[in-house]
């Protein structure tokens, strides 16, 4: 297929981990792309790392959006066959109140889809929810599948770290999959788990960053587990394009690739990267907090006719690779 007839989507937030990765393998793919950045009035983005990409200079345009202005994705949506909606409000602080988080989530999405809807030219919507609108916590050896929605009342009840990101996400995934079926528009769900491996954007992304905390020279983070399931941010940027692509999808799609372990993380780096001083797995499980989260099961996304390429190994080494490319370790770590 020649590289000029594959059409024009927009991915909005591109300038975050997964949106980045997506522009990029979408122009690789041969996609014109617009994507949607925030723009702020004190400082403006550096966004050389997206105009720098490989066929950025003819086929990238880089518009202002923002998620609590939904009108303001109309001019980046127009003219697109598809929209991959990535972009998402992070909260992690609990600096806002929840229900704020959540509300600016739904009525952005919305918009969103309003915008698609009366543009006339999408084919389809992509939404990326997340592993924490599946479940929020694990029961031993339990694989959850894509009828799994995380309780939201229970998240509220017992103040969860991270509560207003995992019921956001929630919220928003369902009011997204409701309007489509209202509306006629066809919309479907990526579901990534703990996305790991190398970034082009150039702050650390936070689901890195809780994997590999221990090389940070941090004894612990909010987000450190016992067990986690992971995929390859390649994985889940190519599980995009594929639903994109694919004649009929339905509903939501987990996109993950294994379940690991923090002995199974720890062991693999230490393997790789002699050179690094470690922890202890004794001293790992300490600091842990006991966190496991369930493993998602992606037959769904595997039936449909997707392959994943990258297991935990290639994970691990490339995000690895990216952050000492990035400076991103101290001096104490090696």
């Amino acid at each position: 297929m020649a590289a000029e007839s594959k059409g024009r989507v927009c991915v909005t937030g591109g300038t975050g981990f997964i949106g980045s990765w997506t522009i990029k393998t979408l122009l690789q793919d041969g996609y014109y792309v617009n994507t949607t950045v925030r723009s702020h009035p004190e400082h403006k983005k550096d966004v050389s790392f997206l105009t720098n990409l490989p066929g950025a200079s003819r086929r990238l345009q880089i518009l202002n959006a923002d998620l609590s202005e939904p009108e303001s994705f109309k001019e980046a949506i127009e003219g697109c066959i598809g929209v991959f909606h990535v972009a998402t409000p992070m909260d992690f602080e609990e600096s806002e109140p929840e229900e704020i988080v959540t509300k600016r989530s739904i009525d952005g999405a919305l918009g969103i889809l309003k915008a698609c809807l009366n543009s006339k030219t999408v084919k389809r919507v992509v939404y990326t929810s997340s592993s924490s609108a599946v479940s929020s916590i694990a029961i031993e050896d339990e694989v959850k599948d894509e009828s799994s929605w995380t309780d939201v009342d229970l998240l509220r009840t017992f103040k969860a770290i991270g509560r207003s990101y995992a019921i956001s996400k929630t919220l928003t995934e369902k009011a997204v999959l409701e309007f489509g079926e209202q509306n006629g528009l066809d919309v479907v769900t990526v579901i990534p788990t703990f996305v790991v491996g190398p970034f082009i954007c150039p702050k650390l992304p936070g689901s890195v960053g809780s994997t590999l905390y221990f090389l940070f020279g941090k004894n612990s983070h909010p987000f450190s587990f016992l067990q986690a399931p992971m995929v390859h941010v390649d994985d889940v940027a190519r599980a995009h394009i594929f639903l994109l692509e694919h004649p009929n999808p339905k509903g939501r799609y987990n996109c993950s690739a294994c379940l690991a372990t923090i002995e199974k993380v720890l062991e693999t780096v230490s393997a790789k990267y002699p050179e690094f001083q470690m922890p202890t797995i004794d001293a790992l499980k300490e600091s842990t907090g006991g966190l496991k989260l369930p493993d998602l099961s992606s037959k769904k996304l595997i039936d449909a006719g997707f392959q994943f390429k990258y297991g935990l190994e290639e994970m691990l080494t490339d995000a690895i690779e990216s952050c000492k490319e990035k400076g991103f370790f101290n001096r104490a770590t090696i």
